[in-house]
């Protein structure tokens, strides 16, 4: 499927392959069963990333996520401790979001997982040397391309 040059459509499928890799990678210990999926959850937390203080509303507009499935990840979001919620103060009808000034149990979680199994599963190897190379070569796009990132 690959070629010399990679074109715009096999980035994208290569994106695609990457948010399941991680989907599958992120733990799931004591979570129970949830309405809302890790995807949308993970859409959120990255809007929420770029705009520190929003609403559910702002969220759905910017992200294209409908206002209902915003609400479940946000809940589900302030269950686990990661976020905070607060009526605006300048518009009582309109509900604020940030990040918990501290860091969740279920982040740190998260934030401890390896992905290393979810590499292997994915590239169909259990050598230790080729999972480890491609960890590093994803943390080295993760430098160059994440949001904020120094390289950009």
């Amino acid at each position: 499927m690959y070629h010399e040059r990679m074109n715009g459509v096999e980035l994208f499928l290569l994106g695609r392959t990457l948010m399941k890799i991680g989907e599958e990678a992120m733990p799931t210990e004591g979570v129970g069963p949830q309405t809302t999926g890790v995807r949308t959850v993970l859409v959120v937390v990255s809007d929420l990333r770029e705009h520190p203080e929003t609403s559910v509303g702002e969220i759905a507009a910017r992200t294209g996520l409908p206002q209902s499935a915003v609400s479940g990840a946000v809940a589900r979001l302030k269950e686990a401790g990661s976020i905070v919620t607060e009526t605006d103060p300048r518009d009582r009808r309109r509900v604020l979001i940030r990040h918990a000034p501290e860091v969740s149990p279920r982040l740190e979680q998260v934030r401890a997982s390896s992905i290393e199994g979810a590499i292997a599963a994915a590239a169909g190897t259990d050598d230790p040397g080729q999972v480890a190379e491609i960890v590093a070569m994803l943390q080295s796009l993760a430098q160059r391309l994440s949001p904020g990132s120094a390289h950009r």
